[in-house]
């Protein structure tokens, strides 16, 4: 018997917002068989409670912190952690360990800004809230020995952006004894024009002398991190995650930021039913 670990939620971010950061937690892990005496994996339940910790790049906005209760569930066929909801498809078995899993997937970006970040953030006074909302659409990835591909096309199904995003990440498990897994990760995230405009953008009538309007094209984000997790045994687990999220151009020369990169910084506990 061997102790193996598996990422259920493994989606990369390009922006730190609220909840939605949760969405890069990585599933307890689980004693389970050698592979040929493998049966179906049963459902399981898990809950916890995260600290997160993000700053987003608009001129002068405070840190953010927060603390997160949240459930997650997984069986055969879906994959629910807070936010995030993923319908398993059929899979391939490419043979030598490798496997390619597509799934149907639906999250709710608490991104943007509200009210309360305008009042507070001097070069958002003025601008109309941007919201967030229900994105949808299909994740695959492909597993490996050497390394987990994904790839994930989402659409704003809430329809406040309109906007389309396709990212592709990659991430590598290294496994120290029974109980310390640290997974480098990398991910590219491309933002099409609408939902660039959407949040970074200002409109005309948004323009001030020290906020001109800007209407910017679609970009490409890069996100760097690791991410660390020990097991204390089949239901407790501590997790560390830290992000840095390099942006794209047409972000870097909106008039609303100040830096070219955000950083994101969470830690959990996880309980396992």
């Amino acid at each position: 018997m061997h102790t193996q670990f598996f990422a259920a939620f493994s989606k990369p971010r390009f922006y730190c917002a609220g909840l939605a950061a949760l969405l890069s937690l990585p599933m307890l892990a689980s004693a389970q068989q050698e592979p040929a005496e493998q049966t179906e994996p049963e459902s399981s339940w898990g809950l916890g409670v995260a600290a997160l910790s993000s700053q987003k790049a608009f001129t002068d906005m405070d840190r953010d912190t927060k603390v997160l209760p949240f459930l997650t569930y997984e069986n055969q066929y879906l994959s629910w952690m807070g936010p995030n909801l993923d319908i398993k498809l059929p899979g391939l078995d490419l043979g030598d360990s490798q496997q390619l899993d597509f799934a149907l997937t639906a999250q709710y970006d608490f991104g943007g800004y509200d009210d309360d970040d305008i009042r507070d953030t001097p070069i958002l006074a003025g601008m109309d809230e941007r919201k967030g909302g229900l994105w949808a659409g299909i994740t695959a990835k492909w597993s490996s020995p050497w390394a987990d591909l994904s790839l994930q096309w989402l659409s704003d199904a809430s329809g406040h952006s309109k906007g389309r995003r396709l990212s592709l990440g990659i991430e590598r498990n290294w496994f120290f004894g029974d109980h310390l897994i640290l997974t480098p990760k990398i991910s590219a995230s491309w933002l099409d024009d609408k939902e660039v405009n959407y949040l970074y953008g200002v409109q005309q009538h948004e323009a001030r002398l020290d906020r001109p309007a800007y209407t910017a094209s679609s970009t490409m984000n890069i996100e760097y991190g690791v991410r660390g997790m020990y097991l204390f045994n089949q239901s407790h687990s501590l997790l560390l995650d830290l992000s840095v999220t390099s942006l794209g151009s047409e972000i870097k020369d909106s008039p609303l930021v100040d830096s070219s990169t955000e950083q994101r910084a969470l830690f959990a506990y996880i309980y396992r039913f």
